[in-house]
């Protein structure tokens, strides 16, 4: 039983005796973030993968990073609702409401505005200003999960079979492919 380990939400719970700050620490939450990249934006997570104590307390936290029209994707988090609050610059955020009716909820946020996307929800944010942006988002989980929509559709491992993502997308086949070729070389 001395070699027993119990884990909580995919992490091993350590023993509150052996505890110190570093498990309760994350520097760098003020360096900006690389936005070299196709979409200009940047998400340094501190999940619970990055900082252990996290774990059990449901809280979480990331910055993100937006180049000039740089944009945080349509992603979800399936174990989460997100707060988010504008640090810097000006951000196009929304959020879509589930079927049947698919409504987009969006407004244009400023330096101190928050917005709330809630848990599941398919939502995105976008630099629409002229300079850089910061914003920070605070989760209701240790490990709120990201799924990017246009990742798992058109990247998948193994992919989705070309017929149906033609047929639920109502495009050609050839489309897809291209689509799909192009995640896969960014991805894999």
């Amino acid at each position: 039983m001395k070699n027993l380990k119990m884990f909580v939400n995919g992490k091993v719970c350590k023993d509150p005796k052996l505890a110190t700050a570093k498990d309760f620490f994350f520097p760098g939450l003020d360096k900006p973030g690389n936005t070299s990249n196709p979409l200009g934006s940047k998400v340094t997570p501190v999940f619970v993968m990055q900082l252990l104590g996290l774990n059990t307390l449901g809280v979480s936290i990331a910055r993100i990073d937006f180049a000039p029209w740089g944009q945080n994707p349509p992603h979800t988090h399936p174990r989460a609702s997100e707060i988010l609050t504008v640090l810097e610059g000006t951000l196009y955020v929304g959020f879509v409401t589930s079927n049947p009716d698919n409504r987009l909820i969006s407004k244009t946020l400023n330096k101190g505005d928050v917005f709330v996307f809630p848990q599941g929800l398919i939502h995105f944010q976008q630099n629409v200003g002229y300079g850089n942006a910061v914003a920070l988002a605070a989760f209701g989980s240790q490990n709120p999960g990201v799924i990017t929509i246009a990742n798992a559709v058109f990247g998948s491992n193994p992919p989705i079979s070309d017929a149906v993502l033609a047929k639920a997308f109502q495009i050609d086949k050839k489309l897809v492919d291209k689509l799909q070729s192009s995640f896969w070389m960014d991805n894999n």
